[in-house]
């Protein structure tokens, strides 16, 4: 079940974010969390969900599980080879059905936390389908459900379900992820494998042109959730599956339709501008010569959107940064990217590759 009505999370607006009013409640409010309590105080993952302007520790069982229409804070804390302080990647993850209140109050809740933590973490901003491949890495299997806290969601007996179709498939960093989809004949494809959850029964349909790994991280799956439901089986088809009368009947035939992205023209360097929003710079080939250590700067590449923060630049410009880079996307052609905040001296390999 999804929510009753579709929000287009592209139309946030976080502008307000860095504000005065914003600045002056953010750190006493952050101390006053309850959900932030032992946050980051130790290596290791946190989850929180938001649930109706709350933010709410999400179980550890179900991490590496998000459901499409909630927003998530996710908090990775470890520690470099040979030292003892405590490092920081700090994401809000964005269902593509989760409504602005949800969305606002993680992107939110993302800088509070981050200011509990002395501004020290390196934030990312992630949509549900696009994660970048350091979120991906956190988990060995990425599963999106759909639903979320407004559905009322609850867990239910095995025999009371609505089958539900799940594309296991392994992108190019070897990471498996879980993806619910529509019971549509036009989502199935011979490449990828597929569970369906009957509830009581559950099917891995192998595509004929699928990889080792993609089958091994669906038996993974498909095995917990048969252990997790006592009398549940399996069964493993290899393709065809309309063609099997026992599972044919759970696909619908509609019409397909396909949104075609618009060709990318190139990179692009922006200044932020407090007040002002992003001053183009330079399009085309950007080097490193051009970011001033003074200024803040949005580059944005054709597969990520990086926040780049000079040494010394000021304190409203560190803060309005990736609220005007998430603005800057909304009016894109690419608003689904991927953003990560680096500070100068402390680029990550993924920021220094695009030189």
């Amino acid at each position: 079940m999804q929510k009753a009505k579709k929000y287009d999370w592209c139309d946030s607006n976080l502008a307000l974010f860095g504000s005065d009013t914003e600045k002056q409640v953010k750190k006493e409010s952050a101390e006053s969390e309850p959900a932030w309590g032992g946050a980051g105080e130790e290596v290791g993952r946190q989850i929180w969900r938001i649930n109706k302007f709350k933010v709410e520790h999400w179980p550890k069982e179900d991490y590496g599980e998000f459901y499409s229409g909630d927003s998530y804070i996710i908090l990775n804390t470890y520690k470099n080879p040979d030292e003892e302080d405590l490092e920081y990647d700090l994401h809000f993850w964005i269902g593509k059905y989760s409504t602005q209140d949800e969305y606002g109050t993680a992107a939110y809740k993302t800088v509070e936390l981050d200011t509990l933590l002395n501004d020290k973490p390196v934030q990312h901003r992630e949509v549900g389908g696009h994660e970048s491949a350091l979120f991906k890495s956190y988990f060995a299997e990425l599963t999106i459900m759909k639903g979320g806290c407004d559905t009322g969601f609850k867990r239910v007996l095995p025999e009371a379900y609505i089958p539900r179709l799940f594309h296991v498939k392994r992108n190019n960093k070897r990471h498996i992820t879980m993806t619910e989809v529509s019971l549509k004949k036009q989502n199935y494809t011979d490449d990828d494998v597929f569970i369906l959850d009957a509830g009581l029964k559950m099917y891995q349909i192998n595509g004929a042109n699928c990889s080792h790994d993609e089958k091994f991280g669906a038996a993974q799956r498909i095995n917990v959730m048969v252990g997790n439901r006592g009398k549940a089986s399996k069964e493993v088809l290899d393709g065809a599956p309309f063609g099997n009368a026992a599972i044919s009947g759970y696909f619908v035939d509609k019409e397909k339709k396909e949104k075609v992205a618009a060709e990318w023209g190139g990179n692009k360097l922006l200044k932020v501008v407090v007040g002002a929003g992003l001053e183009s710079i330079a399009e085309g080939e950007i080097n490193k010569a051009m970011f001033d250590p003074t200024d803040a700067f949005v580059f944005d590449t054709e597969n990520k959107l990086f926040v780049w923060i000079g040494k010394d630049a000021s304190v409203d410009e560190r803060k309005n940064a990736l609220s005007y880079a998430i603005n800057y996307l909304n009016g894109t052609d690419y608003p689904c990217k991927a953003a990560t905040v680096v500070a100068q001296g402390k680029e990550n390999a993924e920021f220094n590759s695009q030189f």
